[in-house]
């Protein structure tokens, strides 16, 4: 059975960590223009590879163990503005065909039925 104190210390924890990640996205401004996302992440890519190589340092130096060197990230060119957008559109114009295409395909589907049975 878990204590009630280590169930609080638990939600306090995770209160705390989402309490950061939505001041981290206000602070850093990612849900404003594309432009400043686009720059945090460029600034996140720079930042946090070489923050993982230092902590499993660490962990290496306290452990003893031996962690091998991973390879390099790949690197991605593409705008991500331009790809949210595109699916963007493309998912709202198969929204709205979608009410026709399904009278067009219950048509075609009666049809069918109409001349299997005969």
């Amino acid at each position: 059975m878990v204590s009630p104190v280590w169930s609080l210390m638990r939600f306090l924890i995770k209160g705390s960590v989402a309490g950061g990640v939505v001041y981290l996205v206000y602070d850093q401004e990612l849900l404003g223009p594309g432009s400043k996302s686009q720059a945090v992440l460029q600034k996140a890519e720079e930042v946090v590879p070489p923050a993982i190589y230092q902590f499993s340092q660490y962990v290496c130096e306290q452990t003893g163990l031996k962690i091998p060197q991973l390879p390099a990230p790949p690197k991605f060119n593409f705008n991500i503005r331009e790809s949210w957008n595109s699916g963007i559109i493309t998912m709202m114009s198969a929204l709205s065909v979608a009410p026709s295409k399904a009278c067009e395909y219950t048509k075609d589907g009666w049809e069918y039925l109409k001349e299997q049975i005969k």
